[in-house]
């Protein structure tokens, strides 16, 4: 495979602690893959949101590499997530929601239907959608670090039908639920980012087990219920009554794709445990996140965390890449990851 178009390829760097192959399984020329979805056929597709496109990445042969690219979406205004469901591709842009019909022996889309407008401008501009019982979630996140939202469209999760009817908000308080998944039991779990411009090591970026007509405490609290008293509204307002994070990450790691396993991948003791992307800091003088790890979850509770995949971060080389999403594939037996500062799609297999 050739790196001709993309500067680094971190792969000889990074360890797993479970004793798993991490291969390349396409790079990305068009910059930036972001979230993962499989299409009905199990054919790996990503939003590729710097340049407005959504593509799929069929293996044809099975060799564990990408064929080729394909463009299916093109000219989109910042595609983010991605879900195919009941015969459509949902697709989320930074402006709005928008299903197309899809043939999954062609790869083609046709008949774009506009589900509901988004909040667009400013901020954080990344749109995520995920299905789940027949219920179609989005989350927005917030159009500044720390004020008091104008439209109550922002830093919020909605919930739909799947035709985009009856939007109303799910949860709010939630700065930036960039990515959130449900687990067997139908929970919603949401990694939320914490404000910047407050020091190192606060606050804590979150995970929130996310439960509808409740308030994260976004721009008043943070972590576990903790005052920010940093934020002083220029009018007043009233923070109302909020819930506290189920699990407090270290500041400024920047959680992003989570998944559920349910994999042979690793051992029966884990499968329902948690996996998720930590981006990496953007916002500090410390470098950390660039990881992927794994979270122990039992009766709700986190009980720990631990690392599973280390090494985009080099002490002496500095970042190598930056996880987003991760996604299992249909058989279960390989686990993707995207990186949009390599732009590379990853496989991880045993």
């Amino acid at each position: 495979m050739s790196f001709t178009q993309t500067a680094k390829n971190p792969v000889p760097y990074l360890k797993n602690t479970f004793g798993l192959k991490i291969n390349i399984f396409s790079v990305v020329y068009k910059e930036s893959p972001r979230a993962l979805a499989l299409d009905p056929n199990g054919i790996l597709f990503a939003s590729i949101t710097k340049s407005g496109l959504v593509a799929a990445f069929p293996d044809k042969n099975k060799n564990g590499m990408a064929d080729e690219v394909i463009y299916v979406l093109e000219n989109l205004n910042k595609p983010h997530g991605i879900v195919f469901h009941g015969g459509y591709l949902y697709v989320a842009e930074t402006d709005k929601v928008t299903r197309y019909k899809y043939d999954p022996q062609t790869l083609k889309t046709s008949d774009p239907q506009k589900l509901f407008d988004l909040p667009s401008g400013g901020g954080h501009f990344t749109r995520t959608i995920r299905i789940f019982d027949n219920k179609l979630y989005t989350s927005i996140g917030s159009s500044c670090d720390s004020c008091i939202e104008q439209d109550p469209r922002r830093a919020a999760i909605f919930v739909s039908d799947l035709d985009g009817q009856n939007f109303r908000k799910f949860a709010g308080g939630l700065r930036n639920t960039v990515f959130f998944a449900f687990d067997s039991r139908g929970n919603l779990w949401g990694a939320d980012m914490g404000r910047d411009d407050i020091g190192d090591y606060l606050p804590p970026d979150e995970i929130n087990l996310v439960r509808e007509g409740k308030n994260y405490g976004w721009p008043c609290f943070f972590g576990q219920g903790i005052k920010d008293v940093n934020f002083i509204p220029e009018q007043p307002f009233d923070c109302g009554i909020t819930e506290g994070s189920i699990f407090d990450l270290r500041a400024h790691v920047a959680p992003l794709g989570l998944t559920f396993i349910s994999s042979k991948l690793l051992p029966e003791k884990n499968q329902g445990d948690l996996l998720m992307a930590l981006h990496g800091s953007g916002n500090t003088d410390r470098q950390v996140g660039y990881k992927i790890i794994l979270i122990n979850i039992k009766d709700n509770q986190v009980v720990n965390s631990e690392d599973f995949i280390t090494g985009w971060y080099q002490r002496d080389l500095g970042w190598l890449g930056r996880p987003v999403d991760l996604i299992f594939s249909k058989d279960k037996e390989t686990l993707y990851i995207s990186d949009d500062d390599s732009n590379l799609i990853y496989a991880v297999t045993k």
